[in-house]
């Protein structure tokens, strides 16, 4: 396994990475182990060159094709959000894009499964985690709104694009008592739920207020 913290030096240093992660704390993340994760894995190696000075600050970054990848604070969030009721064995992710929330991901449970609409940004992803010798991921480029249904039922859905509404295609792939972290509304107002399957239904939270790029279908 490579040494990810050997793989930043200058503005990825340990410091800088370090400050970070006390930004993440003094902003609500509590998860000793999501905090660890965002810490060890080098998010720089998921933005362009160009950008690499810019990765440990806590701000979304342009990945291309009109997506981003998502602030540091809504990585650890949604992941401390997935998390907190049972760590899942399985997570199926909508929206691959950098591949860095499938890195997280796949370091904290078993298996991840990720897709995504846009084959480059996929094919990307997929170089980026073979890098990291990160083995415990399967990946589809497909139309992200109908999940996966072959693996289905997963213990977590984590969604990284907002649909208007709890997408019913997905919660229906949960299993019993599974979560899924989701931002749902529209460009101007949006809020972040965790959905928890029930018997005879769904249990929904409020967890605060988000911005991502729409929930898109079909694939390019």
């Amino acid at each position: 396994m490579l040494d990810r913290l050997d793989l930043g030096i200058g503005m990825t240093s340990r410091r800088t990475r370090e400050r970070l992660i006390r930004r993440l704390g003094a902003a609500g993340i509590r998860s000793p182990e999501v905090l660890a994760t965002m810490r060890d894995l080098p998010r720089h190696l998921f933005v362009d060159e160009a950008l690499a000075s810019r990765a440990y600050e806590d701000s979304a970054l342009p990945i291309g094709y009109g997506q981003t990848i998502s602030q540091p604070y809504t990585v650890a969030l949604m992941t401390q959000a997935l998390l907190e009721p049972g760590r899942p064995d399985t997570v199926l992710e909508i929206g691959t894009g950098s591949g860095f929330q499938t890195a997280v991901l796949a370091s904290l449970v078993r298996r991840v499964y990720s897709v995504e609409r846009v084959r480059e940004l996929l094919e990307r992803a997929q170089r980026r985690l073979r890098t990291l010798q990160t083995r415990n991921i399967r990946f589809r480029h497909a139309d992200g709104n109908l999940g996966w249904s072959e693996y289905a039922p997963y213990a977590g859905i984590l969604v990284t694009a907002a649909p208007p509404g709890v997408p019913r295609m997905l919660a229906e792939q949960l299993a019993p008592g599974g979560v899924m972290v989701v931002p749902i509304g529209g460009q101007t107002r949006q809020m972040l739920l965790r959905l928890t399957r029930v018997e005879g239904g769904f249990e929904q939270e409020v967890l605060e207020p988000v911005s991502f790029v729409p929930l898109l279908t079909g694939v390019r």
